[in-house]
């Protein structure tokens, strides 16, 4: 796998890239991007092309429905480097747009889900894409664990390499496969059963896996806790990973009853009508006595429901991996939810050691050590 900034300037200058971007954004109320993260970062590998004169066609997808455009994704864009949006993938006004670029020119094209043939791997569209392009470059590693036409199927038909963005996070994630000691890593989210070959790993390779947010509430029902209204998985935890000496969860967890008040519970005190919400003062302290020795830091997933407002512990965690970069300690951090979180406790991104922009594919990375965008790279 070879990265872009290996080919010589004078075998990219004039030259047409197909960039496919990881540029699958939440948008707010208005339709406008909510999170920047992505976008930020993906402008490093558009703006290494530029300023060598090549011709830049980005490629990427938003959303799931048909409907969707990538309109707000080239505003968000275009207030850090100059673009051109073309509200077409591959029809006339596309090929126009193509056909009139000049070196540096940027132009985004539409959402690529717009066709049908992206998600089902076509080559004949893997084909109709590279028409556009000279080079191909994969810089969407939140999507390359995704076997899409845009991942898997245009390397076929082109010179391809992978771009400064995924080539930081495969260097950055392959560190965490094989972390060095002390070390501890912090899982949340939700859906057990589809996190259980991860925690299986992860239980292997680090000293501490510390299960968090929903997650906790599987080991809480696989203990034989009250778990009230929260939400659970449809498959708990097994004995051995909860009898695993690398293995800790929250000792105190954060509840919201029947009556809209928060209150700091013990997991065997969790009421009928009590939904938990985040972890407690305690799980804090647990977690903060190994973050303190840690020499590697893997984290995804905040502790809590922060979208209702319950990321005080996640914004403490944030705080001590920051200080723990200060003091030499590795850390990588991902998952859109755990940056979406971290975002308003004023603590910098630059602080935290390196932050992924991916979430599934940056499971997938930890479990596997290569996804099907890498492999089409090989």
């Amino acid at each position: 796998m070879r990265c872009i900034d290996t080919v010589p300037e004078v075998d990219l200058r004039g030259k047409r890239v197909l960039v496919r971007a990881g540029f699958d954004v939440p948008l707010d109320a208005r339709g406008e991007v909510s999170d920047l993260f992505r976008v930020k970062r993906g402008v490093m590998t558009l703006s290494y092309l530029h300023d060598l004169g090549a011709k830049i066609i980005v490629l990427s997808h938003i959303g799931r429905e048909l409907t969707d455009t990538n309109a707000p994704v080239s505003r968000a864009l275009s207030h850090h480097i100059p673009l051109t949006y073309i509200p077409d993938l591959l029809g006339g006004m596309a090929q126009t747009a193509i056909s009139a670029m000049r070196e540096g020119d940027i132009l985004m094209l539409e959402n690529l889900r717009r066709d049908p043939r992206e998600v089902a791997n076509d080559d004949a569209f893997a084909q109709e894409l590279a028409l556009c392009g000279d080079v191909y470059v994969d810089d969407a590693f939140s999507a390359m664990h995704r076997a899409h036409t845009s991942i898997v199927g245009i390397p076929k038909f082109l010179p391809s390499y992978v771009g400064l963005l995924a080539r930081d996070e495969i260097r950055s994630l392959s560190l965490a496969r094989t972390p060095v000691q002390p070390s501890i890593a912090i899982l949340g989210g939700s859906k057990f059963e589809t996190k259980q070959p991860l925690v299986g790993e992860l239980l292997k390779r680090y000293d501490q896996l510390f299960l968090t947010g929903a997650l906790a509430n599987d080991v809480y029902k696989a203990k034989g806790y009250p778990t009230g209204k929260s939400l659970i998985s449809k498959q708990l935890p097994a004995k051995e990973v909860l009898a695993h000496p690398h293995f800790l969860a929250p000792i105190d967890v954060t509840v919201v009853g029947a009556d809209s008040q928060a209150r700091v519970k013990k997991p065997s005190s969790v009421g009928t009508e009590d939904m938990i919400v985040d972890i407690g003062p305690d799980s804090l302290a647990l977690v903060a006595a190994h973050l303190e020795q840690a020499k590697f830091i893997l984290w995804n997933g905040p502790t809590g429901i922060y979208e209702q407002g319950f990321a005080h512990y996640t914004h403490a965690i944030a705080a001590m991996v920051a200080k723990r970069v200060a003091a030499g300690a590795q850390a990588v951090i991902g998952g859109g939810d755990t940056a979406a979180a971290i975002e308003g406790s004023g603590i910098s991104f630059e602080t935290l050691g390196f932050v992924s922009t991916g979430g599934g594919a940056m499971l997938d990375y930890l479990l596997h050590g290569t996804l099907p965008g890498i492999e089409a790279l090989a």
